[in-house]
């Protein structure tokens, strides 16, 4: 709805641009910068069905945003270390650990109360946070046989961890997380989308 109203607003200042401005002087360019615009209504479902989906979903999005958030957190630490030049696999590999009884100790109890579509949520969120690869990223910090056994979790949940997350396949998701205040991580730009769409043609939506 925001785009809409941006592009009417657009529309809405060129149809009022002097002709030279419209493009018959090639050296005049007319620069708007526009505010942002929160458009807020009342949404109309399609049923009731879809109405209690998307209020359940938002619900659960919201009980595990502190382990997102957690998550996401210790991703930049892991990735910052795996970056240093200055850091061995072995201290690597320390690290890793440490973080991990970390985050047992911090959120173990909690976590197991998760139920499934909470779970699978989580997973899906920390790959749209993060924007990695989950099974590259837990052969990587893990080793292979952790990423196929949460593949094979996965897939009995009906998604795919070797696949990296694409906001084109999850509208409602990333409606929720838009009105929570976690906007599409910039890694997602126009090219990165671009690549995602070929990826999906390429390999068909099951």
């Amino acid at each position: 709805m925001k785009g809409i109203v941006c592009l009417g607003a657009l529309v809405t200042v060129f149809s009022y641009m002097p002709a030279s401005a419209q493009g018959v002087s090639p050296d005049t360019m007319l620069m708007v910068n526009l505010p942002s615009v929160q458009v807020n209504a009342e949404r109309n479902w399609d049923n009731d069905t879809v109405r209690y989906r998307y209020n359940q979903t938002k619900y659960y999005i919201t009980s595990i945003l502190p382990y997102l958030n957690a998550a996401t957190q210790l991703f930049s630490e892991l990735d910052a270390k795996v970056n240093d030049p200055n850091i061995g696999k072995k201290e690597r590999k320390a690290f890793v650990a440490a973080k991990e009884d970390e985050l047992r100790d911090k959120f173990e109890g909690e976590v197991k109360h998760l139920n499934e579509t909470q779970g699978v949520l989580l997973v899906k969120l920390i790959g749209r946070q993060t924007g990695v690869n989950i099974y590259s990223m837990l052969d990587e910090f893990k080793n292979p046989f952790t990423a196929v056994k949460w593949q094979a979790w996965a897939k009995f949940n009906g998604f795919n961890l070797n696949k990296r997350y694409n906001p084109d396949d999850e509208p409602m998701l990333e409606h929720i997380m838009e009105s929570l205040g976690y906007p599409l991580p910039a890694v997602y730009g126009e090219v990165e989308r671009t690549a995602l769409k070929s990826e999906q043609i390429k390999y068909p939506k099951r």
